[in-house]
């Protein structure tokens, strides 16, 4: 059992927390972080442990084996490299860090110390996904031409005006920042690395806070393409679509905290001109929240790498500095 301290316990910490605590036998909270203990003493009691007001604290303490960071974006890094420099394995939620240098700093600060480090990209736990990765390893999809995706949902009328959501700098890009992350992560785990992105982002429905309409086309290093889109002053809907040269499959919901199921259809290249149906698969009940934590538990006490240098969690920060680049700039930019 990995005993952790969770830093920031706002809605998503506190899912977090619900998921594993007394549900998992590979990881449980022992600690919670939160600059004002007095806004979860209940909770934290209810949930069986104590609170205390600085990460430092979580840090000195023998008991706490490991970091899970729930805290705003721009914190990131700086609390990443903190967990690095005191010996202590730190999962945080996504977006890694809003900067490719940051990414870099931090994944070299883990290296360096030898600790493990994990985004919270938890779709990669959807047995949905997994069959998506199946089907275009073992050639059922044939080659991958293209990929479509959204993120949508009403964020923007979720929190007020001095939230630090709708901080610019805290979600630059919009709902790239909180959503697009996790579609763009899907991507890079069918496809592969981005090559170039054309992107535009707008704030249209309000006069201050984040963009909320922002979309891009992306250039893969395979040369397969794809379409995203996170509009974040919508009603709640997302999915995405892989077409390959055989089929397609697809997901897609007003949910996304559930354990999704799976569209396909195939046809035969001899036969153009019959329409099959598609068809479609259910899983068994999945918590992606539990899995991606006992994932990060597994690999602490293996003592194994999960987060590395010029892997998926950096290169997604690159492509999330692209997008913003081209959108301010009106050019298509290429990722590094």
């Amino acid at each position: 059992m990995l005993n952790a301290a969770i830093v920031g316990l706002g809605r998503w910490g506190q899912n977090l927390v619900n998921h594993v605590q007394g549900k998992s036998d590979k990881i449980r909270i022992v600690m919670g972080v939160l600059r004002h203990p007095e806004n979860a003493r209940d909770y934290a009691a209810a949930k069986g442990f104590p609170l205390v007001d600085s990460l430092d604290k979580a840090l000195a303490d023998p008991n706490v084996e490991a970091i899970i960071l729930a805290t705003p974006h721009t914190a990131h890094a700086e609390q990443i490299i903190a967990c690095a420099k005191a010996g202590k394995p730190v999962f945080t939620e996504k977006p890694f860090t809003l900067t490719t240098a940051s990414a870099q700093a931090a994944l070299r600060a883990c290296t360096d110390a030898k600790v493990t480090l994990a985004v919270g990209y938890n779709w990669r736990f959807q047995p949905a996904l997994l069959e998506m990765k199946r089907a275009l390893n073992d050639g059922r999809l044939g080659k991958l031409l293209h990929m479509e995706g959204n993120f949508n949902g009403p964020s923007v009328y979720r929190v007020g005006k001095d939230h630090w959501r709708q901080d610019r700098e805290e979600g630059p890009g919009g709902g790239m920042t909180g959503r697009g992350v996790h579609v763009v992560d899907a991507m890079l785990y069918l496809a592969g690395k981005i090559d170039t992105v054309h992107a535009q982002s707008s704030r249209l429905a309000l006069d201050y806070g984040t963009d909320d309409t922002t979309s891009m086309l992306f250039k893969f290093r395979n040369n397969s393409t794809a379409y995203l889109s996170t509009v974040i002053a919508t009603a709640e809907t997302w999915r995405l679509q892989v077409l390959g040269s055989k089929g397609w499959m697809e997901v897609g919901d007003v949910q996304h905290l559930s354990t999704w199921s799976l569209r396909t259809c195939f046809f035969d290249p001899a036969n153009p001109y019959v329409h099959p149906q598609p068809q479609s698969i259910s899983f068994p009940d999945t918590s992606t929240e539990r899995a991606e934590l006992e994932n990060f538990a597994d690999a602490v006490r293996e003592k194994r790498l999960l987060a590395v240098a010029d892997g998926d969690e950096e290169h997604n920060v690159s492509a999330l500095e692209a997008i913003l680049e081209s959108a301010a700039k009106g050019v298509t930019v290429k990722v590094l």
